[in-house]
């Protein structure tokens, strides 16, 4: 499992607050052949406390500073640690967090009321100095926030009261708000960061946050502790320690869930879904997660430089085996880069109308070939980047090289180690030897809008280098807008034109996937764990 990795003084994706529905879920039914399945809006409350809990991680955090926190092993640990002024609920909603309320006078200006009586885990009170300190680290390019692009906006973050704190925009901005339920918003003191200088967020140095949990012990390689914080402002958590243990190895992974080594975990691998399911030790949850898988181009210059080539790999393309092999079932097929769960709070028959005729509803193989005679493509060169990493890539590369082999043209796979694949979200070089490569990705924010800054141009997450001023100027038109029915409307408009250019070929969207063993309960079952506590309201089971 893994999203695209932002490198330094970058912050991609989006921001959270989607809303979806209060209990029961949903219950789509899977994709033939694969797993049946169906989204849970939430697990059974606890009944009570535990001592402590062990979840397993496919990794081990590089560093656990909030401004770089930007992938899930980081934001799945410090979501327990530390806290945002606004707060995203299971439910992947918006309320308050640390700020008690936010006013919005104008629209370049955002005031937020801070919460009074909030405790430091090292014992101080938290003031509008540390709320001001905290923002203004990811301004300071020196520190290299990867949350810059979230903040690129902010003109000044000032203290306007004993705990009040106002910032001002550059221009007007319908995302900042949102952003300010993830880390872009989070607060530590100021006083031990100055006073922890680079070791801050280290396993050297530690953390100092106002969560329900403490940082305790971090035994690299191996494992982090998260303590019971016993002066937190809010709900007392209910487990007293929670062990992070650190096993990268799928079926090691696996196997611990089915022998109670590990109580449970997310980010659960397709390959591992039979076997848990038939362990009888627990169960295995899907919930929203705002995950796509598509196919990123690269190259403008080639043959899938031209708009029909690109739209003939959509039309042969077998999305649906897709799903059912490399995601075991369970997922949908998607018609736009933006998540159909991120659009909050707009009429189905709006998003419906949004998404009308983006993509085709099944494949047309004949129709595709007819587009790369047109394109006098016929026998032309693709290079598709593929690597070990896991089904939603080599699987997915593999099914582009059928595909475009079937349709006429010459489609070779690049093989990548999986370190080195990385570099194709942050090395435009490294980009330069292929044309298309598979692209997980998630957004942080439930707004359809912020899926489509990286086709602006120079965005740095604009792999293909595309740039149309028509597309940008629509994109700060609903950027600026407030009213989110007008915002929606411009953001279907925007959508349409990036489906028109197929710059991303969607393929599908994947659910949150998570294992709990008996004997716990009360996990979300949404990747709120991003940034919600979730860590605080698992307990017993029975």
């Amino acid at each position: 499992m893994r999203r695209s990795p932002k490198p330094r003084n970058l912050a991609g994706a989006a921001v959270l607050c989607v809303l979806v529905a209060a209990c029961g879920g949903t219950a789509p039914s899977g994709v033939p052949g694969g797993t049946s399945y169906t989204l849970s809006a939430g697990t059974p409350p606890a009944k009570g406390d535990i001592p402590a809990f062990t979840w397993a991680l496919y990794a081990e955090p590089s560093g656990l500073d909030y401004i770089h926190a930007f992938d899930y092993p980081q934001n799945m640990i410090l979501a327990n640690v530390c806290e945002s002024l606004m707060r995203w609920t299971p439910e992947l909603t918006m309320e308050p967090g640390l700020a008690t309320k936010v006013a919005n006078p104008d629209p370049k200006t955002f005031v937020y009321t801070i919460r009074p009586g909030v405790k430091f885990h090292g014992g101080g009170e938290m003031t509008a100095d540390d709320v001001v300190y905290s923002i203004r680290r990811h301004l300071d390019p020196a520190l290299g926030s990867y949350w810059n692009k979230a903040l690129d906006n902010v003109e000044s973050v000032t203290r306007t009261g004993p705990m009040q704190v106002t910032v001002t925009l550059k221009r007007p901005d319908a995302l900042f708000p949102q952003w300010m339920a993830t880390s872009a918003g989070t607060v530590v003191s100021a006083k031990a960061a100055e006073a922890m200088g680079k070791r801050f967020g280290t396993a050297d140095g530690g953390v100092d946050c106002t969560g329900p949990f403490t940082l305790g012990t971090w035994t690299k390689g191996q494992s982090i502790e998260l303590d019971r914080f016993a002066g937190y402002w809010g709900r007392r958590a209910k487990a007293g320690k929670v062990t992070f243990r650190f096993i990268p190895d799928v079926t090691t992974r696996t196997a611990t869930m089915t022998t109670g080594e590990t109580d449970g975990g997310y980010l659960i691998t397709p390959d591992s879904y039979p076997r848990l399911e038939a362990s009888g030790k627990g169960k295995l949850y899907f919930g929203k997660s705002l995950t796509t898988v598509s196919l990123s181009v690269t190259n403008l210059k080639g043959a899938v430089g031209d708009v029909r080539v690109r739209k003939a790999l959509m039309l042969a393309l077998d999305r649906q085996g897709f799903v059912r092999t490399g995601l075991g079932g369970v997922g949908a097929l998607s018609a736009a880069p933006a998540p159909r769960d991120a659009w909050q709070g707009v009429p189905e028959t709006a998003i419906d109308t949004a998404y009308d005729g983006l993509a085709p509803a099944s494949r047309d193989v004949e129709q595709a070939r007819r587009l790369i005679r047109e394109a006098g493509a016929t026998g032309k060169k693709v290079v598709v980047a593929t690597s070990p990493i896991g089904p939603d890539v080599s699987l997915l590369a593999t099914a582009v090289q059928a595909a475009g082999t079937e349709i006429g043209l010459d489609v070779e796979l690049k093989t990548i180690a999986p370190d080195a694949y990385t570099a194709l979200f942050s090395d435009p070089t490294a980009r330069e030897a292929v044309d298309v490569f598979p692209n997980t990705y998630y957004l942080s924010i439930t707004d359809p809008l912020a899926s489509y800054s990286v086709f602006r141009s120079g965005d740095f997450e604009n792999y293909s280098g595309f740039s149309d001023p028509a597309y940008d100027r629509l994109f700060d038109q609903a950027a600026a807008e407030y009213d989110l029915a007008k915002r929606a409307e411009l953001t279907a408009r925007l959508q349409r034109m990036a489906a028109e250019q197929a710059l991303w070929i969607p393929v599908a969207e994947w659910p949150t996937t998570m294992f709990l063993n008996k004997r716990i309960t009360g996990a979300p079952t949404t990747i709120a764990y991003m940034y919600y506590p979730w860590a605080a309201d698992v307990g017993a089971a029975g």
